[in-house]
């Protein structure tokens, strides 16, 4: 087996005398880390050309993948994207501004609106997507089809055991 640079971490936790599960949990932590980077540097960049920050694609991106008229409450939103409710609010206005999201009231409770891609918003969405689309099988390439399908399900059982859990 191959070794990379959270193996010669999880030695030194070994020799400090750590026990093994929390080492495999460290080294689990520290991998996602390391992947998620490499897939938001290999983004970012990308999303800067198009004028997007990583937020601002992130709402896009969840408001294209709904049916038309692509739209959804902003607490819905904030709920999908992990985001608080102030985040959403401030990166719902830089799209609002831009043109790329509008408010539209919602006819069944008037205390409640809307935010929709414009035409504008669901073209630049479109491309953006197909962005990260290629940014992540650049970061991929390489990586045989049914390791990532095991990393994958691997990942979703830790997240289904942990995310119900409320962390400080």
């Amino acid at each position: 087996m191959e070794h990379d640079e959270v193996d010669a971490l999880a030695a030194r936790w070994q020799a400090a005398g750590m026990a093994p599960s929390l080492i495999a949990g460290l080294e689990l932590s520290k991998r996602a880390s390391r992947i998620n980077v490499l897939f938001e540097q290999a983004l970012k960049g990308e999303l800067a050309a198009l004028g997007l920050t990583y937020a601002e694609f992130d709402v896009l991106a969840a408001l294209a993948r709904t049916a038309p008229p692509y739209r959804m409450k902003p607490s819905e939103l904030a709920r999908s994207l992990m985001l608080t409710s102030g985040g959403t609010s401030n990166v719902l206005q830089r799209l609002t501004t831009a043109g790329y999201v509008e408010r539209a009231p919602d006819d069944g409770d008037g205390r409640s609106r809307w935010v929709q891609l414009t035409p504008e918003g669901l073209k630049l969405a479109t491309t953006a997507l197909d962005t990260a689309a290629r940014a992540n099988t650049n970061v991929l390439a390489g990586v045989p089809e049914p390791v990532i399908r095991q990393a994958a399900d691997a990942l979703r059982q830790v997240l289904l055991q942990t995310t119900h859990r409320r962390l400080r």
